[in-house]
């Protein structure tokens, strides 16, 4: 029975929006910026500075003076301390502390490369949330008033999230056998909500 669903989207095509009717449809956890937040407690930083490393990659120069610094190793650090507040241990943390809510089970994680992350866990859901160009960029229009920037916003934010995709876990973003269902969200959100988990064999609790 599937008990966790992984939610990959493209920069403003309300994935987000999904992840928590999702949620909230099926009265599990979501697991999205509470990721932030528990990596910020873990790493005694604020939750603004882990933010700012949330699905990032470092550039190659800062990897490569880190490399220096540290002797060459680049790998997985065992505790914060070990290593700088970078996109390395951001993403090291991250993945540790979805592994932990994935043990649990009943959740809907958001991006980060959840669908390669949890991609041998039989009870996983993988599913990737795509919209017309032009839904997308009406999307960023309501979600960001006033910005002047939006077609090369939109443009960093996927490469953003495919580059972190193949640093940490060598894969296409785009690759269709890491999903089971994939989703145009022109259809809607409910209808989107509906069809992911009529896909999944998934039932809402009927509300009282």
């Amino acid at each position: 029975m599937i008990r966790i669903i992984t939610i990959s989207r493209q920069f403003g095509s309300g994935g987000g929006r999904i992840a928590e009717h999702l949620a909230a449809r099926l009265g599990w956890r979501l697991v999205d910026q509470s990721v932030v937040h528990e990596i910020a407690a873990r790493a005694r930083v604020a939750p603004e500075v882990a933010a700012q490393y949330d699905e990032r990659v470092d550039p190659w120069f800062h990897r490569i003076a880190k490399a220096l610094w540290q002797g060459g190793y680049e790998g997985t650090a065992s505790t914060t301390e070990a290593v700088p507040m970078d996109s390395e241990a951001v993403a090291a943390l991250s993945s540790r502390i979805r592994l932990e809510a994935a043990s649990i089970g009943t959740a809907v994680f958001v991006g980060r490369g959840a669908q390669c992350l949890l991609a041998r866990r039989e009870d996983a859901f993988h599913v990737s949330i795509y919209a017309p160009r032009k839904l997308r960029l009406a999307n960023l229009r309501e979600r960001l008033p006033g910005a002047t920037t939006l077609e090369a916003l939109l443009e960093e934010r996927d490469r953003q999230r495919a580059a972190y995709v193949q640093r940490y876990f060598s894969r296409d973003w785009t690759d269709r056998r890491l999903y089971h269902l994939m989703v145009c969200t022109s259809i809607g959100i409910d209808r989107a909500v509906d069809t992911i988990l009529c896909a999944a064999g998934l039932k809402a609790p009927v509300r009282a």
